[in-house]
């Protein structure tokens, strides 16, 4: 036994699961891992998160957002026992059907699951935003979509220190000019792999919430693309405009102003998240990402045709080239010579 392994089960043995079975649940993109505990007596399980600190993690953000989203009536998963400076938290037990699960079993729910999804983002944006948390503004979000540029331009056809610094400009005045403001808890990756179906509980509480630990204070229209152009799976083109129509027509917002928003953080989203897939293979070994690059850049150019972006997309198609075949297989032909983790 590891000593992290020995850490847990101390953890364990003193909640009270002593003697629990634990098996290991589905990870994410990040240095976390979850465990599912069942009880001896087989009456009760549980997850245990563990994020260690040695790799960057933090589970206090994590705590703190759950404590709000219940406190305003939401499904975020019960706090049952903390430790934050071994990264430990046992959580309620949510289950396993996720959205992305629960659809292609019963696609006749599609309409209804993005419905209260989006219906529950209108209600989140309608609370006061709980205090400390950072603004997820233009500069940085910037910077984040220039993660297109450091990783997956530099890895298909090598880095561009110039065309990055027009780049980033052209970013950082769509977003000042079009998705500037921040008065709303954005939780950041909202979407079908980290919603999970409770048809037991009632209203907008049939939605659980997961892995909103880097919420930030962001734009509305934020979460709305995070659910809507998904980069795990496809998303019918009818139910996103039902959905934008469904918030717009909830919330009161100016139509116009709120589409041309939508499309500039759809932008800003897809070209982090092109960066960022191409990092996890790259640098992290996993090769699996480099499969969903081109769903994220249908996504991507679909935004850039705003007009808009008119400038940002003209510099974005002069120098990231399309994800074809063998633009894919030079990024994996790189991930190939690092460990997978």
């Amino acid at each position: 036994m590891s000593d992290r392994d020995a850490l847990i089960r101390g953890f364990i043995d003193a909640t009270g699961w002593a003697g629990a079975t634990v098996a290991p649940l589905a990870g994410d993109a990040s240095n976390r891992r979850y465990l599912r505990l069942t009880h001896p007596d087989g009456a009760a399980t549980a997850v245990l998160m563990d994020a260690p600190s040695d790799r960057g993690e933090d589970v206090r953000p994590f705590v703190s957002i759950a404590g709000y989203l219940t406190s305003v009536g939401f499904s975020a998963p019960r706090i049952l026992a903390q430790d934050h400076g071994a990264g430990l938290l046992l959580l309620e037990d949510l289950g396993d059907d996720l959205f992305a699960s629960v659809i292609p079993a019963d696609p006749s729910l599609e309409n209804t699951l993005y419905s209260c999804a989006t219906d529950l983002l209108a209600d989140l944006h309608s609370h006061p935003v709980p205090s400390g948390l950072q603004p997820y503004a233009p500069p940085v979000m910037a910077d984040l979509a220039a993660l297109a540029f450091d990783w997956y331009l530099a890895v298909t056809t090598g880095p561009d220190t110039i065309a990055r610094g027009r780049f980033h400009g052209a970013m950082l005045d769509a977003l000042t000019r079009h998705a500037a403001t921040a008065d709303v808890l954005v939780q950041r990756d909202y979407h079908a792999q980290n919603l999970l179906w409770l048809p037991q509980r009632q209203g907008l509480a049939r939605v659980g919430l997961l892995d909103f630990q880097d919420a930030m204070l962001g734009h509305r229209a934020y979460d709305l693309v995070s659910l809507l152009q998904d980069a795990r799976r496809d998303v019918p083109r009818a139910i996103e405009d039902a959905m934008i129509d469904r918030y717009i027509a909830s919330t009161g917002q100016d139509e116009s102003a709120f589409r041309t928003a939508y499309h500039v953080l759809g932008a800003q989203r897809n070209l982090r998240i092109l960066g960022v897939f191409t990092r996890l293979c790259v640098r992290d070994g996993k090769v699996h990402y480099v499969d969903l690059i081109p769903r994220v850049w249908t996504h991507l150019i679909r935004d850039l045709s705003d007009p808009s972006l008119s400038d940002l997309a003209d510099i974005t198609r002069a120098h990231l080239p399309a994800p074809d075949a063998s633009i894919l297989h030079k990024v994996k032909e790189q991930c190939a010579t690092v460990p997978a983790r």
